[in-house]
């Protein structure tokens, strides 16, 4: 758009199934929408809708915004196929590659690491994501980290230091290395973060050290998420209600304890079924959670060892099928829950006021997702009311 040039409004029009994520009015049959200057300015029944500068026909297909993925480390460089092949050979997922993929993102240059992080944001783009979280993670030095997290920022407003992900081998020891996380590592990276998150988690960083980093990090403006309890039952889920974090993610082993201090802080439980399908380890039970009043967010986990997908509707459709959610109650955790996760407002919704963030799927309604897994069911994707796909 040429400078002074007025916003178009586009019309949305004959939605089939609108699913708008607003808990007040979740769902709408023959449906329209409004968006101008990137806005939804109105929601309701086709045959009342407004006038627009554009229409677009969606030729009674279902509408629903654009999937918020909370939680993805796309910055890196190298290959993991070796450690994937392995573990479908039977070997034990232990979280040590993440060694491997330091070392070749230490060893990328910025244009190497930028055209990677490019290429896979254009991949969840194409199936629906219109938000992405970015962590660092893969650097582990006060330089890398900073550049990561310089990368990352071009790419989404919502980039995470992550590093706290592991103890590099080459640190003295894990105390001189948190030194360094909530030291000189810290200020070089909150610049360019909106977040801190720490692994809390056998082999990585204990009840202790997450405690500390994560007040470190709160004490320089950045506000906390934690990776929590993915390999075993331990302190992380319950620490993330004592700080107030945005979000738990994993939430693979919880006791009845874990899943009361989520509930009763509202720190949203961001589940990550792709790790479980790429490890072979047990999925999340996502009904206890949902019964126990604990929000939940569906996120891909995008990353080169446990996780390699970039398809929220791939998570959706494992989310139903492995952790015995609802097709509605995956949908909403993939939009609402996801941008619940990032403590936003304006986007996981379709409601007057919210982002024009939306996707049109080539099928008559969302469940389709869980249906038809594997199936290219993402027509079109539009974000702030440009198109994107």
């Amino acid at each position: 758009m040429r400078s002074g040039e007025r916003p178009v409004s586009t019309l949305f029009d004959q939605i089939g199934l609108l699913y708008t994520g607003d808990p007040g009015r979740e769902e709408i049959e023959n449906a329209a929408l409004v968006v101008d200057d990137g806005r939804v300015v109105w929601v309701g029944p086709a045959g009342s809708a407004p006038g627009a500068d554009e229409r677009v026909d969606t030729g009674g297909r279902c509408v629903i915004p654009g999937f918020v993925d909370s939680h993805a480390h796309l910055v890196f460089a190298g290959d993991r196929t070796a450690e994937f092949a392995a573990r479908m050979s039977g070997a034990s997922y232990t979280a040590g590659g993440i060694r491997t993929t330091v070392e070749a993102t230490r060893a990328a240059t910025d244009v190497r690491l930028a055209a990677r992080t490019a290429a896979l944001v254009a991949e969840m783009q194409a199936q629906g994501t219109t938000t992405v979280e970015i962590k660092s993670g893969y650097g582990l030095t006060v330089e890398d980290e900073r550049r990561c997290l310089e990368i990352a920022q071009a790419f989404t407003e919502e980039t995470t230091y992550l590093g706290a992900h592991v103890v590099p081998p080459d640190a003295s020891s894990a105390d001189d290395y948190v030194r360094t996380v909530t030291g000189e590592m810290l200020e070089a990276c909150a610049p360019y973060a909106r977040w801190i998150d720490v692994f809390c988690e056998r082999g990585a960083f204990d009840a202790d050290q997450t405690r500390e980093i994560l007040l470190a990090g709160t004490k320089a403006g950045l506000l906390p998420r934690i990776h929590a309890n993915q390999l075993g039952n331990g302190p992380g889920a319950q620490i993330a209600a004592e700080v107030g974090a945005a979000s738990a993610d994993h939430c693979t082993h919880l006791t009845a304890e874990d899943v009361w201090a989520l509930s009763s802080s509202g720190v949203v439980a961001t589940l990550l079924p792709g790790a479980e399908f790429s490890t072979r380890s047990p999925y999340p039970d996502a009904r206890r959670l949902l019964d126990a009043g604990v929000t939940v967010a569906l996120a891909t986990d995008c990353n080169p060892g446990s996780s390699f997908t970039s398809s929220m509707p791939f998570c959706v459709a494992l989310a139903v099928r492995e952790m015995r959610m609802t097709p509605l109650e995956a949908i909403r955790a993939a939009t609402y829950g996801g941008a619940r996760a990032l403590r936003r407002g304006d986007i996981g919704t379709l409601r007057v006021g919210t982002r024009g963030d939306l996707v049109i799927l080539d099928a008559p309604a969302y469940v389709h997702l869980a249906y038809r897994p594997g199936v290219p069911l993402v027509a079109q994707v539009w974000k702030e009311g440009r198109r994107l796909v």
